[in-house]
């Protein structure tokens, strides 16, 4: 595998530890021993990532800090079709991938491990979302499993990724989508797989409703005013939730809703997608790719157009995406390293997996969890990759027509490609 430096980490990458002088015990290979007193040790080539003479560190942190700000492969449409073929050096690729877990140790909050659905499983804390005090509570602030990660060219907090939510923790869910702003929740898990994954935590359509819009789907007006009549409203913590429009789509559900505090009304869309088993991958990129186009097309929508007035602070935008699994990590990881390799691929004609998933990581530990997501991210990209240049060849041997935004080409190449992908299944 080949691996290149980057330059120094941007401002809001956790700042690695300043150099020591103690030479290095071999030129390759660094020996470090484990925390908390034990005799083993681990031994850790760094000499295949590409990364320069690592002689400046003595402990595991350190050293895993300066893996994940270096570590890069940077690929061309050609060179990324040919890499995601080539399962045995994607193996060793995210073995050697430091998955910057945080111990319990290092979270310094008190009676976390109630809120926390796996005790191993815990936000970074350089990164960490913390919940305010509620307005009518003095109080210290509130802890929820979650942390800021950085999107496309390390925008900082364009998503969010946390757990998911549990009966006692669906308030704090809430408080953190009311204290960000986010107007958008991508879910990446079932309820319940072979346990308990996620609590139910937005308006559910009854029988009833949900019969009359499979029987009049044609009626549309009919539907819209029955709806008006009769909306799905729920209390979640101290918000009430009303559902506004399910739409079920290939692989995921789309839900708008409203969420309501007081007299402040804010709408959130929900997209849930069910195809993507617990440790395992989708059967197709298909799904996965159109639900990637849709959050980002609704993404941008949200987005007011510039005008005279600067920007300043944290204004009316959409928040951050909140995207969640069971545990927040590898499903959740693989929804938005694909979404940035995505705008990579649109906007520069390359991608870069590795640092990509290297950045996920320095923001929350363990992002992409198993060798297959990580094949899988892969293969998700080279697919991408193949619907664009097919789009950009297409619009070449068509000089009459009007060119077209790389992101419409590809939204109905996806479609085509969903289409192809029914058609397989018919026969």
């Amino acid at each position: 595998m080949s691996a290149l430096h980057s330059s120094s980490p941007p401002a809001e990458d956790p700042v690695t530890p300043p150099p020591m002088t103690t030479p290095p015990r071999k030129a390759s290979v660094v020996r470090l021993q484990e925390r908390r007193g034990s005799n083993l040790s681990l031994l850790l080539d760094v000499s295949s990532l590409g990364a320069e003479s690592v002689c400046s560190v003595t402990t595991p942190k350190e050293v895993w800090l300066q893996l994940l700000h270096t570590s890069t492969r940077p690929l061309t449409h050609d060179l990324l079709q040919e890499a995601s073929t080539d399962i045995s050096t994607l193996n060793v690729e995210y073995q050697k991938i430091p998955p910057n877990f945080v111990s319990a140790a290092e979270l310094d909050v008190p009676g976390h491990t109630m809120k926390d659905r796996y005790k191993t499983i815990l936000p970074n804390p350089e990164s960490r979302v913390v919940l305010r005090s509620l307005e009518e509570e003095a109080g210290p602030d509130r802890y929820i499993n979650a942390n800021y990660i950085r999107g496309y060219r390390g925008s900082p907090r364009s998503y969010i990724a946390t757990q998911g939510p549990m009966v006692h923790t669906v308030g704090d869910f809430w408080d953190m989508v009311w204290q960000e702003r986010s107007s958008i929740i991508v879910m990446v898990t079932r309820l319940k797989e072979n346990n308990e994954k996620c609590e139910v935590y937005w308006p559910q359509l009854t029988d009833g409703t949900k019969r009359v819009m499979e029987e009049d789907e044609d009626q549309e007006e009919e539907l819209s005013q029955r709806e008006e009549d009769e909306e799905e409203t729920s209390r979640f913590g101290r918000f009430l939730l009303r559902l506004k429009d399910v739409q079920e789509k290939d692989g995921f559900t789309v839900t708008d809703m409203e969420i309501q505090l007081g007299s402040e009304r804010r709408s959130v869309r929900h997209y849930w997608f069910t195809s993507w088993p617990d440790h395992h991958i989708p059967q197709c990129t298909a799904p996965l790719l159109r639900l990637v186009d849709e959050v980002e097309t609704y993404r941008k929508s949200l987005v007011p157009p510039a005008g005279p007035q600067p920007i300043t602070g944290l204004g009316p935008g959409p928040g951050p995406v909140i995207v969640h699994c069971s545990a927040g990590i590898g499903r959740t990881g693989c929804f938005i390293a694909g979404s940035i390799g995505c705008q990579q691929l649109r906007d520069s004609g390359q991608v870069d997996v590795l640092e990509t998933v290297c950045q996920l990581r320095l923001d929350r530990g363990g992002m992409i969890q198993t060798t297959e997501q990580y094949q899988f991210l892969y293969s998700t990209l080279a697919q991408y990759s193949r619907q664009l240049q097919h789009q950009q060849d297409q619009n070449q041997n068509q000089p009459t027509t009007p060119p077209q935004n790389p992101e419409d080409q590809v939204s109905v190449g996806l479609q085509n490609l969903q289409l192809d992908g029914r058609q397989s299944r018919r026969n």
